[in-house]
């Protein structure tokens, strides 16, 4: 499948660059996370609607959710994107997993507004997750590799290439390096106090996704409230 890259339409992100040692690593240990992320789910909904809401928007799109489908999202946070998908597969199994419990509570309580809606909803990690081996057609992801060290999100590819059928999907939403001198503005946070990002620093996935021996169909630039993302569609 031909591979593309657009930036809200202009070619700013058509040049992936390689990860080299200059690149901002995380500097929040991932047993931190959890904790950080009960304390910001009362409020992580603002922050998800001003800055991320078109990006997640985007990916859901670009998911093509087909209602039957086997479904699995990693780091559901406050529900944003599980919300649609339940309500796009109504019919398939729809499962998602979070570190922090308060994030997931908020989860639960977006959820309870779909009647009769097929999903489960539990505290788990991306290093080790609760499906069998290629069981799962769509596997999503929101946020989550922006906050993994470089190490890390090789173990947690290799964890979602074994849980994807063949020709899986692998839909991806990540903070990205920002393009505009004004979206630098969230790497000189994270460099000044990482834990104000919630420990979240721009990150570029597609060249880690070939590695790992995924197909990367599509990479599309986001930019919200100066905040910039990625959106990334592969294939097993």
């Amino acid at each position: 499948m031909k591979l593309s890259f657009s930036c809200c339409g202009i070619s700013c992100c058509a040049s992936p660059r390689i990860p080299h040692e200059g690149r901002l690593d995380a500097r929040v240990s991932q047993s931190e996370i959890g904790r950080i992320y009960d304390k910001l789910s009362a409020v992580y909904d603002i922050w998800g609607m001003m800055t991320e809401s078109r990006a997640r928007n985007r990916a859901i799109e670009l998911a093509a959710i087909e209602d039957g489908q086997n479904i699995f999202e990693v780091a559901v946070g406050t529900g944003l994107a599980f919300y649609e998908i339940v309500k796009r597969n109504p019919h398939g199994r729809n499962a998602g997993i979070d570190l922090s419990d308060g994030m997931l509570e908020k989860a639960k309580k977006r959820l309870r507004k779909l009647s009769g809606a097929s999903y489960s909803l539990s505290t788990g990690s991306a290093f080790d997750l609760p499906a069998a081996t290629e069981s799962i057609d769509l596997l999503v992801n929101n946020y989550l590799f922006d906050l993994l060290s470089f190490e890390d999100m090789d173990r947690v590819l290799m964890e979602f290439k074994r849980v994807l059928k063949e020709n899986g999907k692998l839909v991806l939403v990540n903070m990205t390096e920002g393009e505009t001198r004004g979206s630098k503005l969230y790497d000189f946070i994270y460099t000044w106090s990482p834990k104000t990002m919630g420990g979240c620093r721009g990150v570029r996935m597609a060249d880690k996704l070939t590695q790992h021996g995924f197909t990367v169909e599509t990479r599309e630039c986001v930019q919200q409230m100066l905040f910039p993302s990625e959106v990334i569609i592969a294939h097993t």
